[in-house]
């Protein structure tokens, strides 16, 4: 049996120790992939927030005054008007409802028998009439015959008496035929129909309605030619300049909130936020159902709007808005990002990056925002720390850098 050549062990020895060194480099542990953020100080900002939406408060409803047929109402939502000069709305009285024959028949006798009264009052007025004629001739003749002492001064007052008793019965005759002369022309005005009144022009009986405010017609809630009761809304006007948003909160959230606070209104359709301030916190909340069904106690937090009306006056009334109110601010606080935090021994800690390893190290705070917490004690200035740490990860791993950014 021949032996293997110099050469041929050589190869094989140097095959063996890159398999070797293959075997070593696959299985020796790597470095972990983490994101870090640098720590560091600047503002902190609490805040809560809550959707909402745009209101225009003192919104004035103008009704109908009266019982009658409104015309088409010519304003537009969006109209600008002014006080006791822009003509809102034209009303007439209602025309009188068609009578039907049976209706018809009764008018008409109803204006017979008005005629029929009438002319007996004017037979009673004309025979009171001649009855004070005889008397007072008869008085005449009395009076001279008392003056030659024919006769005495009894049958003279006596024929007084009986003269001033006709002329009360001539005025009382007279007012009844008064009566009985209304009473005709309002059985006649029952006789009315409506194409009766077609003569009669569009100014006639015309009330105008009038805007009682500067400001923008928001809704028109009648809009045709119709008839109307007293009291039936017809339009919705408002001042679009005293435009403020309604936002809900949580009671829990209203509670840290205070009259004054500073706010911003977001996500309402524009490129800028829009810079607000708490004007009320209504002291009585309401309960509504979330979208996981959950009831909830939620308050309305009223901003008004601090921004320029040109920054805003696309927005409208009832417009959906979102909004965060500034309940905290610390100018110079060291912070560090919610998603590095986790919970060790039943405290705050943080993995911190020395030497390229993973070192965990507890950590104090004492406030949260939405996205970071206000560090009290544990870390310091420029360290970095690793976010979303996973749960291979270990104090004293090797740990490689992905990505590195100050936090925000």
């Amino acid at each position: 049996m021949m032996k293997s050549s110099p050469l041929k062990r050589a190869i094989k020895a140097l095959l063996l120790v890159i398999v070797a060194m293959s075997l070593a480099w696959a299985f020796w542990p790597k470095p972990q992939l983490v994101d870090v953020v640098r720590v560091g100080r600047g503002n902190f900002i609490i805040s809560v927030a809550g959707e909402g939406k745009t209101q225009i408060p003192d919104i004035y409803v103008l009704s109908a005054p009266f019982n009658g047929r409104i015309n088409r109402i010519d304003s537009e939502a969006g109209d600008f008007v002014i006080a006791n000069q822009s003509v809102i709305a034209n009303m007439h009285p209602v025309n009188p409802q068609f009578l039907d024959k049976r209706s018809e028949i009764q008018a008409q006798a109803a204006v017979e028998g008005a005629k029929a009264a009438l002319n007996l009052a004017k037979a009673r007025v004309k025979q009171a009439q001649v009855l004070l004629d005889f008397d007072l001739s008869e008085y005449q003749r009395t009076k001279l015959l008392y003056q030659k002492k024919a006769v005495s001064k009894h049958q003279l007052d006596h024929t007084k008496m009986r003269l001033e008793t006709l002329r009360a019965e001539v005025e009382t005759a007279q007012s009844q035929q008064k009566v009985m002369a209304a009473q005709l022309a309002a059985a006649k005005v029952r006789l009315l129909q409506p194409d009766h009144l077609k003569d009669i022009t569009v100014n006639d009986c015309q009330v105008c309605v009038y805007s009682p405010i500067n400001g923008q017609v928001l809704k028109i809630l009648h809009k045709s030619e119709t008839t109307v009761n007293a009291g039936t809304p017809l339009v919705e006007i408002g001042d679009p300049k005293l435009l403020e948003a309604v936002i809900e909160l949580l009671s829990t959230q209203a509670v840290k909130v205070s009259v004054g606070d500073k706010a911003i209104v977001t996500r309402w359709g524009g490129e800028e936020n829009i810079n607000a301030r708490v004007r009320l916190i209504e002291p009585s909340g309401f309960t509504k159902i979330s979208a996981l069904g959950v009831e909830e106690q939620r308050v309305n937090v009223i901003l008004t709007l601090v921004d320029p009306v040109t920054k805003w006056q696309n927005l409208g009334n009832a417009y959906r808005v979102e909004a965060s109110i500034i309940v905290d601010h610390v100018s110079d606080a060291l912070t560090v990002p919610l998603s590095a935090l986790f919970r060790y021994n039943q405290q705050w800690a943080v993995f911190v990056i020395a030497d390229s390893q993973a070192m965990l190290r507890p950590v104090t705070i004492t406030r949260r925002n939405e996205l970071s917490a206000e560090v009290a004690s544990g870390l310091e200035d420029g360290e970095y720390v690793v976010i979303y740490p996973s749960n291979q990860l270990h104090t004293g791993d090797k740990v490689a850098v992905k990505n590195k950014k100050p936090i925000r």
